[in-house]
C-alpha cells in the first residue's frame, strides 16, 4: 500500500465526479461540536499575559478529566481563528507541540503578551496561571 505509485486508490480517494463533489460539500460544512464550542468559550476568556491548562479549561467547560479532547479541539482550529489557543499549556507549564509543528509561534506568541520561560522551557504556573472568578 505504502510503496504503491498508483494514487487513485480506490479505497482512499474518491472515483466518480459525484464522490468528488460530495467531498468538497462536505468539507465546507462541518459543524463544530457543542463541547468544542464550549472549549472555545472557555479559552476566549484567558486574558493576555496569562495561561490555562488542558485539564482546567476542560474542567471549566464542564468536561472533567477530558484534558486531551481540548487538545484536539485546538487542534481543530484554523490558522486565522480568533481563539488564543497559544494559552493553553499542558500541566508542567510546557509547550506541549513540536518546535517544527508550532511549539515556536506559541512560545513567541506568548512571550509577545509577557509570559516569560525558565531554563527548562516551562512557565512559572503559580505566577501565569489564569485564575477565573467563578
Amino acid at each position: 500500500m505504502f510503496g504503491c505509485t498508483n494514487l487513485r486508490h480506490t479505497r482512499f480517494l474518491p472515483t466518480s465526479s459525484r464522490e468528488r463533489s460530495f467531498l468538497r460539500v462536505s468539507r465546507g460544512t462541518q459543524r463544530v461540536s457543542s463541547s468544542y464550542t464550549r472549549i472555545y468559550s472557555v479559552v476566549r476568556r484567558i486574558p493576555r499575559g496569562r495561561v490555562a491548562t488542558y485539564g482546567q479549561i476542560a474542567d471549566l467547560a464542564g468536561l472533567p478529566g477530558h484534558a486531551r479532547q481540548v487538545g484536539y479541539a485546538l487542534h481543530a482550529l484554523t490558522a486565522s481563528t480568533a481563539v488564543p489557543w497559544q494559552r493553553v499549556v499542558n500541566a508542567a507549564g510546557a509547550i506541549s507541540l513540536r518546535p517544527l509543528n508550532g511549539g515556536i509561534s506559541q512560545r513567541m506568541l506568548l512571550e509577545r503578551e509577557g509570559v516569560t520561560f525558565g531554563s527548562g522551557g516551562r512557565i512559572e504556573l503559580t505566577k501565569y496561571r489564569w485564575r477565573p472568578r467563578s
